[in-house]
């Protein structure tokens, strides 16, 4: 059985990130991850997609992302940045390495993986916030003719049969897809709940600009505007009304489903041949034996850092400001968690650790 003194589950941009931190403190570690190829998450995600953080604001520790500052990277940009990353910096990532199981064990932990166990001190759980996409229970009573796809699923418009399209989820990822589908077939958005829509650019400066010299991105999640952030996501570039002035028909919440009908909260309904299902994520972390939740579930910790010593989380979702899940703000909790380890090890007089992702 291998021994480490940490390891981080999850090698995305927060598993890179933290690896490197790693590495430049001389640690001995590994990174384990689930996927056979780098960059998973960004390369499951629909062909067209660009970010809307611009350039200067997508590094990650170490190395800068490369191009125009002000332009916004695509998906495939993404994907070779960080593959990129991971070899310049010849990080120690074992893909297809999925981690089953994580269980404390003494003073450390057990870390199941298909037909092999290791040890670790400490571990890293860097699983990123893309983990379970949720369907309503609606979608059963769909007729089978329809084709339904998970955001996750989608990649182009050439996809999707000819027909009404209809897109579920009023998010960033919904008005995106629905608005590059727009101008190639009817298309109806289901909008769940209202998000503040924010425009792109602000007198021809990048919303982010703004957002940094406010200090509104700094806000931790347990302030009181950012307690008021956290519940409520913002649409960055798209608004209702920008959707309607580019033909999407916009409709309330989805509310039910039978045959090939779908029928909204406003009382109207539409008969599509393909349904898109941009209704966002749940993290699974039930493989996780270790007491780190509360009692509804939920994750308990502070900045990532848990009550079970020696166990910590990276790249969630609001973990300490709002940039805590983007690829440009993830290092500054990387670089905490990192120092938390460090200090962990000088405490405890051990040897340099290890990191793993799944």
């Amino acid at each position: 059985m291998k021994h480490h003194d940490v390891i981080v589950i999850g090698g995305g941009q927060a598993g890179l990130a933290i690896g490197y931190l790693l590495a430049q403190q001389g640690r001995n570690f590994t990174i384990l991850e689930a996927a056979d190829a780098p960059a998973a998450a960004w390369r499951g995600r629909w062909d067209s997609l660009r970010l809307f953080t611009p350039v200067r604001h997508d590094s990650l520790p170490g190395l800068a992302f490369p191009g125009d500052p002000d332009r916004y990277p695509t998906r495939d940009e993404v994907v070779a940045y960080l593959t990129d990353y991971a070899r310049r910096f010849e990080l120690p990532v074992e893909y297809g390495s999925r981690v089953r199981a994580v269980r404390r064990a003494g003073d450390g932990y057990l870390v199941e993986l298909d037909g092999r166990t290791e040890r670790a001190d400490q571990v890293v759980v860097a699983t990123g916030p893309f983990q379970v996409p949720r369907v309503p229970a609606l979608a059963d009573r769909l007729d089978s003719r329809v084709l339904q796809l998970r955001s996750t699923e989608y990649r182009a418009p050439e996809s999707i049969p000819a027909g009404p399209v209809l897109v579920v989820g009023g998010g960033n990822t919904g008005f995106q897809i629905a608005e590059e589908l727009a101008g190639l077939r009817e298309v109806h958005l289901s909008i769940g709940s209202r998000q503040l829509p924010l425009p792109q650019r602000i007198l021809g400066r990048d919303l982010f600009t703004f957002l940094i010299a406010s200090g509104l991105m700094g806000k931790t999640t347990d302030s009181r505007i950012g307690r008021r952030m956290r519940d409520r996501e913002s649409l960055i570039g798209s608004s209702p009304r920008a959707a309607r002035r580019g033909g999407i028909h916009l409709h309330g919440r989805t509310a039910d489903a039978d045959g090939a009908i779908v029928r909204f909260e406003d009382g109207t309904s539409v008969e599509p041949t393909g349904v898109i299902w941009a209704t966002g994520f749940a993290l699974d972390h039930s493989w996780i034996d270790a007491p780190v939740f509360a009692a509804d579930g939920g994750l308990v910790h502070r900045r990532g850092v848990t009550e079970s010593p020696g166990l910590y989380f990276l790249g969630l979702p609001w973990q300490h400001t709002r940039g805590s899940a983007l690829l440009g703000w993830v290092k500054d909790d990387a670089e905490y968690l990192a120092q938390e380890i460090a200090r962990r090890i000088a405490t405890r007089g051990a040897s340099p650790g290890i990191v793993a992702a799944s």
